[in-house]
C-alpha cells in the first residue's frame, strides 16, 4: 500500500506559496545564459554532424546521442515559455519558445496548451490520456475487447515507447490537433501555423545544406530526442507508488508532491535535461523557471523529506508500472494483474 501520511504532507506544505514565491521570479541573466549556451552547444554539434556525415554516417549518428540531449535541453526552455515562466515579458516568451519549437518540431501554443491542462489535472485517472502517459486502472484494462488490450499492452512496451514510439510522438503526432474540445480551441489552428512555418525553415535548410545531410542529421537528432523526451515524461508518473485518484478525491498539492517523482541525477544530466527532473517542485509551481528549481530543493528540506525519490538505476523499474490498481494504490505490472484476477 501506498504509506504516505496525506495529513503530513497537507502540513509541512501548508504555507507552500509562500514558501516557492522568491523562486518564481525569473533571472533575466539566467535566462540569457541558457539561451546562449544551449543553442551554442547545438549549433556546433550540428557543424560536427555535417562534417562527419560526409566522413561516416555513423560517427555523424553517434554525436546525435549527445545532441538529442541538447534539443530536450532547448524544448525546457520552450516549455517554460509556454508556462510564462522563462522571461517576465510573455511576448519574449512567445518569441522564444516559438523559435525553440522549430529544432523540437513541437507546436509552442498547443503543446503548451496542453501541457497546461495537463499540470491542471496531475493524477486524476480521468484524464490520464492528455499530457501525458496514458494510464489504465486494471478494472478499465480487464473491460477493453482484445485488440486494444493488445494496443495499450504494445504502447507500454518500453521497446516501442522508448524507441520509434518517441520519434513517432515528435515528427509525427504533433502534426495534427488532435484535442477538439473547448479548451484546445483556441490554439488548434498554431498546429497548421507551426506545421507551415517548420515546412518553410526545414526546406530552407536542406535547399541549403543537402536534403540528404539535413534531412537525415537533423532526423536522427529528433529521434534521440524522442527517446529521451518521452522516458523522462513517463517515469515522472509511473512510479509504482505515485499518487493517482479520481477527480472527485484529487488534492493538487498531494497531486503536485506525492504524484510526481524527484529523479536524483548526476549534476550534468540535470543540466542536460534542464532540470525536470525536479518534478515535484515543477508541478507544485510551474510559475518557477527551470534554472530555479534546484536552489529550491536544496533550500527547502521539506521537499526531500516528501519527494518520490528515484535513481537512475531505480527508474529502470519503472517501465514495469503499467496499470493503476485502485484496490492496492499503486501501479501494477501486467504480470501482477494476471495475478490478481486469478
Amino acid at each position: 500500500m501506498n504509506s504516505f501520511n496525506k495529513e503530513q504532507v497537507l502540513e509541512d506544505f501548508r504555507n507552500w506559496s509562500s514558501m516557492i514565491k522568491k523562486y518564481q521570479i525569473p533571472n533575466t541573466r539566467k535566462a540569457v545564459f541558457q539561451l546562449a549556451n544551449s543553442f551554442s552547444f547545438y549549433v556546433a554539434l550540428l557543424v560536427l554532424q555535417f562534417y562527419l556525415y560526409d566522413k561516416s554516417v555513423l560517427l555523424s549518428a553517434a554525436v546525435a546521442i549527445l545532441n538529442g540531449f541538447i534539443l530536450g535541453r532547448i524544448f525546457i526552455i520552450q516549455h517554460d515559455c509556454g508556462h510564462r515562466s522563462f522571461t517576465k515579458y510573455q511576448t519574449l516568451n512567445d518569441i522564444i519558445g516559438t523559435f525553440c519549437s522549430i529544432c523540437t518540431l513541437i507546436p509552442y501554443e498547443y503543446w503548451a496548451k496542453n501541457h497546461n491542462f495537463h499540470h491542471a489535472h496531475n493524477g486524476q485517472l480521468e484524464f490520464s490520456d492528455i499530457g501525458d502517459v496514458e494510464c489504465l486502472t486494471t478494472e478499465e484494462y480487464s473491460k477493453l475487447p482484445w485488440k486494444k488490450k493488445l494496443w495499450y499492452r504494445i504502447y507500454r512496451n518500453p521497446f516501442y515507447l522508448f524507441t520509434i514510439g518517441g520519434f513517432i510522438y515528435v515528427v509525427v503526432y504533433n502534426r495534427f490537433a488532435f484535442l477538439k474540445t473547448e479548451p484546445f480551441k483556441k490554439v488548434r489552428k498554431n498546429v497548421t501555423v507551426s506545421n507551415l512555418l517548420f515546412l518553410a525553415v526545414y526546406a530552407g535548410l536542406a535547399y541549403t545544406i543537402g536534403p540528404g545531410r539535413f534531412l537525415i542529421v537533423q532526423f536522427v537528432n529528433l529521434l534521440f530526442f524522442g527517446t529521451y523526451a518521452l522516458w523522462f515524461f513517463y517515469i515522472q508518473h509511473q512510479y509504482e507508488h505515485i499518487y493517482k485518484s479520481s477527480k472527485d478525491n484529487w488534492n493538487y498539492v498531494i497531486a503536485a508532491v506525492k504524484g510526481s517523482t524527484y529523479y536524483k541525477l548526476p549534476g550534468i544530466f540535470h543540466w542536460l535535461t534542464g532540470n525536470i527532473g525536479y518534478h515535484h517542485i515543477h508541478h507544485l509551481s510551474p510559475a518557477i523557471p527551470n534554472y530555479n528549481l534546484p536552489r529550491c530543493h536544496r533550500e527547502n528540506p521539506v521537499f526531500e523529506k516528501h519527494a518520490n525519490t528515484i535513481t537512475f538505476w531505480q527508474s529502470l523499474k519503472t517501465v514495469r508500472a503499467n496499470l493503476w490498481d485502485e484496490a492496492q494504490q499503486k501501479m501494477v505490472s501486467f504480470g501482477e494483474y494476471r495475478r490478481l484476477k486469478k
